[in-house]
């Protein structure tokens, strides 16, 4: 057992030394419409781009209105690096904001907002508040992926120790 132990922190060891530099997060580098853009008339569609591709897993983007209702409409899209969402016609006149979370090639989450602004009055009529369309998949625990990266580390570990015995 104490081999195993010494084969487990040699492992340990080596992979943190031969480890590649991690990779950057994704960085949102463009949006549509642009941050504090001033509109007369509301978008179809909302869209940020970044630099670099994205995952599909775990994405969300929505565009809350001034009266704290939600304005965008069915589920974001991806296409490489750029997510976008379709917007209903927006309502009243005031400050829009656009959040987004979407997962980088390296498999962090990234997520942020930007404003846009009408100045005109619309006619549509909003989704449901933004509160109630929070979920828990927003708050997707870690530490299930240590653990399991833990297991396949002590078991490789023990595999190379008692497949050296023999």
């Amino acid at each position: 057992m104490k081999s195993a132990a010494a084969v487990f922190a040699a492992l340990s060891i080596v992979a943190l030394v031969a480890a590649p530099n991690a990779s950057a997060h994704a960085v949102r580098i463009a949006t549509d419409p642009a941050v504090d853009a001033v509109l007369t008339a509301g978008p179809s569609h909302v869209s940020a781009t970044f630099n670099e591709r994205l995952q599909t897993t775990f994405s969300a983007m929505t565009v809350v209105g001034p009266d704290g209702n939600l304005w965008s409409t069915g589920q974001p899209h991806l296409d490489g690096a750029v997510v976008s969402v379709d917007v209903l016609p927006l309502g009243p006149v005031g400050t829009y904001t656009v959040n987004y979370r979407v997962t980088s090639a390296d498999g962090h989450v990234v997520s942020g907002s930007w404003p846009f602004h009408l100045s005109v009055a619309g006619t549509g009529k909003p989704g449901p508040p933004a509160e109630a369309t929070s979920t828990a998949s927003q708050n997707i625990p870690v530490w299930p992926f240590f653990l399991a990266a833990a297991f396949v580390l002590l078991g490789s570990g023990t595999w190379w120790a008692l497949r050296r015995r023999h």
